[in-house]
């Protein structure tokens, strides 16, 4: 007796091309086209959810460098003075503290300065 694989192709193909969807043109209608693009989208979304970690970072240390040199220091003496100071602030907070209270990272520019100088 045969094997029918009817649905089994049929299925899988279903799968794929509705993962295509809303890619252009023969890439989300025909299936051998659309599983290439696919694979692809699949591994450019699996490198780019760790790149978005290290994006989102990068992003934090520019705005609070930027904060800091308002103050006549730099991002690495900055982040050098609150450990000095005993400020344990992570970078999230810090970045967020320079875009939308640019007075309380003045204040805690102004702690750091006096560790950096004491020390």
């Amino acid at each position: 007796m045969r094997v029918k694989r009817g649905n089994v192709s049929r299925n899988r193909h279903k799968k794929v091309l509705k993962l295509a969807k809303g890619f252009r043109g023969s890439r989300s209608k025909l299936f051998k086209v659309a599983n290439q693009a696919v694979m692809k989208a699949m591994r450019h979304s699996y490198r780019d959810r760790r790149n978005k970690k290290r994006d989102i970072r990068r992003l934090w240390i520019v705005r609070i460098n930027a904060a800091a040199r308002l103050q006549g220091l730099s991002y690495s003496r900055f982040i050098n003075g609150l450990a000095k100071s005993g400020i344990n602030v992570n970078r999230k907070f810090l970045a967020d503290i320079a875009v939308n209270s640019p007075e309380t990272f003045v204040q805690i520019a102004d702690q750091v300065k006096l560790a950096l100088a004491s020390a």
